[in-house]
């Protein structure tokens, strides 16, 4: 049975992370000024001059605490059970890259104008390299003991519900994160009745001998929301014996998957749904973002859009750029653009159908920039305007809106963010004619989950999974 050393293994993360962080720095100079000093665009010039070692070696100083600070802060010395290896990498991509940032703010406030902009980014590259392949042997390493049955959590569940049912099947696909689930006491269910090999053991008010009987890491308590009488007791129960409890709500559906809770002087509130983006900070960085980087898809882009938009006047009458009434933040209309990709028609005809595969309407060149989403790069001006974002639910047309608001539910919840030209639904597949209620599941996370690192990963997928949209007609 593994013991609560979680605050050691912790602070050996620190301790490892400090060391690579301290290694990648000192061997970026030798790469920069020795390794790569005749090569190509990092070549110096025979009379360029660079710093002494000495003076790069003192930058590490207020470097290095300002990293760990970073890592900290996107959660990198957390427990890593029951995270998705997907998941830490873009924590890691997040962490380093404000990092970078860092360490941009640190050479413009000491006014060191003479450093490298070569050796820090040989720096950040390096040690996100180290730092990712610390965690990828440790975890290799961990999952080797725990398939033999090592360093495992023994847990016993208490109350047959939903969210036992979720756990469960969650452990089951996730055998590497080193969960051993010993069975379920519920007052219900028949003994010895089970759901995917785990079997009810006993009746809740068994608990107090079932612990003292066993040597468990953790009580999950799963209990059916009818049943959340008897929380408070069982809580007495688990508290008393010393071992370590959880709760898994039973109401998933109505609470998001990581609700905000308020102390309010002592007394919890838990609010419905954290959206990371209503607060002020993260709007700032995240309204920065696409300003920046908005304008340098717009300097890109411009010789394509431009190319785009005289085949269009050349090929089929009508405007180059086409304007639809889409609903964004808090619910309010703009106007969305678009390359015009189909031939023009009655106004009140457009509104109300959707469009569909071998559209007549959807002209020879309309076919190809709509399958390749070349028609979307107008909305880069959306972006820099302030209605859009590069990354958020897509927006959709009112009258569209007001049918699914009825039909699916918790679909208004996108509005609380700014709608944008890419998403999590978008690079998981969930574009044109596919499942809304999919799509909005994809958009919740998003809302829930909103990370500059997140960001950062949609865009990245988006170069190869976002473009070729299958289903646009």
């Amino acid at each position: 049975m593994i013991k609560d050393n979680q605050k050691t293994i912790n602070h050996l993360v620190i301790l490892a992370d400090a060391i690579l962080i301290i290694g990648a720095y000192f061997l970026a100079y030798p790469i920069r000024f020795k390794v790569l000093s005749s090569l190509g665009p990092f070549a110096l010039a025979p009379d360029e001059r660079f710093l002494s070692f000495e003076r790069y070696a003192k930058m590490i100083l207020f470097l290095l605490p300002g990293y760990l600070i970073i890592y900290n802060m996107c959660g990198l010395f957390k427990a890593r059970r029951g995270q998705s290896r997907m998941r830490l990498l873009g924590k890691l991509l997040e962490a380093n890259l404000l990092g970078i940032f860092y360490f941009a703010f640190l050479i413009f406030i000491q006014n060191e104008n003479d450093i490298s902009r070569w050796f820090y980014l040989i720096f950040g590259a390096m040690n996100f390299f180290f730092a990712t392949t610390l965690r990828y042997v440790s975890g290799k390493i961990i999952r080797t003991f725990r398939r033999k049955g090592k360093n495992l959590k023994h847990i016993l569940l208490v109350g047959y519900s939903r969210a036992a049912e979720g756990y469960i099947d969650r452990i089951k696909q996730n055998p590497e994160w080193g969960y051993w689930i010993h069975g379920i006491l519920d007052d219900n269910r028949v003994l010895d009745s089970e759901y995917k090999g785990i079997k009810i053991t006993g009746a809740v008010l068994d608990l107090a001998d079932v612990i003292a009987a066993n040597d468990y890491d953790e009580i999950v308590i799963t209990l059916a929301l009818d049943e959340y009488e008897k929380l408070e007791e069982i809580v007495n129960v688990c508290e008393k014996s010393g071992v370590h409890t959880k709760f898994v709500p039973d109401y998933n559906n109505m609470v998001s998957t990581v609700p905000y809770i308020e102390d309010l002087y002592g007394l919890p509130v838990i609010n419905i749904r954290n959206v990371p983006l209503t607060n002020t900070a993260n709007l700032f960085i995240k309204r920065s973002m696409d300003i920046l980087l908005g304008s340098i898809c717009v300097i890109l882009g411009l010789v394509p859009m431009l190319i785009i938009a005289l085949i269009i006047k050349c090929t089929s009458k009508g405007p180059v750029i086409y304007s639809q009434i889409r609903v964004g933040k808090h619910g309010r209309e703009f106007k969305m653009f678009k390359f015009r990709s189909m031939y023009v028609e009655n106004p009140e005809k457009e509104k109300s159908e959707w469009t569909t595969k071998g559209d007549k309407r959807v002209t020879k060149v309309g076919k190809f920039i709509r399958k390749t989403s070349l028609d979307e790069l107008p909305q880069l001006f959306n972006v820099l305007g302030g209605s859009m974002s590069l990354v958020g639910p897509r927006p959709e047309r009112p009258q569209f809106v007001e049918k699914f608001k009825e039909e699916v539910p918790r679909y208004m919840i996108k509005h609380q963010v700014r709608p944008g030209m890419t998403g999590w639904a978008q690079i998981n597949g969930y574009r044109g004619d596919t499942s809304i209620k999919k799509r909005i599941e994809c958009d919740l996370y998003y809302i829930e989950n909103w990370s500059v690192g997140l960001d950062i990963k949609i865009l990245f997928l988006t170069i190869f999974k976002g473009f070729i949209n299958k289903n646009a007609y």
